[in-house]
């Protein structure tokens, strides 16, 4: 029962990231959900009562896809990978280089954006950016304490700069300002200019 809730709400969710990937934020409802997803519009009400919801599971669907596919370029252990290629991973995440990567980080901006008008969306992000900025700072200050960073650097704001980077490049790449490899380029080079041995 559980699983299948939960497979049934994924399919939802996927739905909602094709239609953001293709048509925007504005494209998404109850119907067009129904009819991406292949079941009644009753049957996407039953899991996501409300539109909120839906654009909500889709940015924790493109989140946890993000996730698996971090996992599956660190290894099966990350604790085995050096950090410097975890941040490596985890930032150039944030780039879109694929039709999926691209759908997940339209959904991501897109609910960025809503932010500004939305205090509940916008307390949500800072706790998911605090966290995120944590991880990142938690690497830097390994490798610092090996020896791979300046003594001086700061791990905490060096975090907040990459990944305000990366996102900011990655919304360049998706309305077409940047291509998607001169993107993943300036980010490497920023993770670079951090370390001591390029």
């Amino acid at each position: 029962m559980g699983s299948e809730h939960e497979h049934r709400r994924n399919e939802i969710a996927d739905a909602v990231l094709a239609i953001v990937a293709e048509r925007g934020l504005a494209a998404v409802s109850l119907a067009a959900v129904a009819a991406q997803a292949g079941v009644s519009p009753g049957r996407v009400q039953h899991y996501f009562p409300a539109k909120r919801e839906l654009i909500e599971a889709a940015f924790e669907r493109g989140n946890a896809l993000s996730s698996g596919r971090i996992a599956a370029k660190a290894g099966p252990d990350d604790r085995d990978v050096s950090r410097r290629r975890l941040l490596t991973v985890v930032l150039t995440e944030l780039i879109p280089y694929d039709a999926v990567t691209r759908a997940h980080l339209r959904v991501r901006q897109s609910f960025t954006a809503a932010a500004l008008a939305d205090e509940a969306i916008a307390a949500r992000l800072r706790v998911d950016y605090a966290h995120l900025h944590d991880r990142l700072a938690d690497l830097l200050r390994y490798d610092q304490a090996a020896g791979r960073l300046r003594a001086q650097t700061n791990p905490a704001e060096v975090a907040v700069t990459l990944v305000a980077l990366a996102e900011g490049l990655a919304y360049y790449v998706l309305i077409g300002v940047r291509p998607a490899e001169a993107a993943r380029d300036q980010v490497l080079a920023a993770i670079s200019e951090v370390y001591l041995v390029a």
